[in-house]
């Protein structure tokens, strides 16, 4: 039970700081617009949902595994890692990130950092923790919760380089496309 708190007060923890953060921000040039955001927005709250139904009290088939007490620090572990991976891309983007798609003022390319591993390192990170969190918990709605976000996640990096290749142009985001990979390190360049 413990742990489950520790894992449940990391999540808040990193959501509070995180709308906090929203406040630093520069202004908003140009906005992709809410109607190509629902599809992924949609699938992100649903996978959530899921994500976060209680693990306690499943058996039978909806339990694909218990963890031991071990295993579960590792998973805090992993959360944290992942909390803090993400930390590190916000602070070094810095003004010009934002929850929405959208095109700041002196919007550039950041390809420095932990943009330097990864195209998406906030998403990167906030995956790590999804996934050790759908690990801890060990069942059936955990994991479609992660696969689901991760699809949502997906969609909007898709909908995000689309956006940042029209706005900044084809030739300075698609080298930047071809030397890093999109959410893994070490995984495909261009995709």
């Amino acid at each position: 039970m413990l742990i489950a708190r520790i894992i449940g007060g990391l999540w808040l923890l990193f959501t509070l700081s995180w709308l906090v953060a929203a406040f630093w921000s520069s202004t908003v040039a140009k906005r992709v617009g809410l109607a190509k955001e629902i599809g992924y927005r949609v699938v992100l709250i649903v996978g959530g949902i899921l994500l976060f139904i209680p693990a306690h009290g499943y058996e039978g088939p909806l339990r694909l595994w218990f963890v031991t007490r071990d295993e579960a620090w590792v998973c805090v572990g992993l959360i944290a890692l992942g909390f803090a991976f993400a930390w590190w891309a916000r602070i070094y983007l810095g003004p010009l990130w934002s929850g929405q798609v959208t095109m700041k003022a002196d919007h550039h390319v950041v390809d420095r950092g932990p943009y330097g591993l990864v195209r998406h390192p906030i998403y990167t990170g906030i995956l790590l923790s999804v996934f050790a969190t759908a690990a801890v918990k060990g069942t059936v709605l955990g994991l479609a919760g992660a696969a689901i976000i991760t699809l949502g996640i997906w969609m909007k990096a898709r909908l995000e380089e689309r956006w940042l290749r029209e706005q900044l142009g084809a030739d300075a985001y698609d080298s930047y496309r071809r030397r890093v990979p999109m959410l893994l390190p070490f995984g495909p360049k261009a995709g």
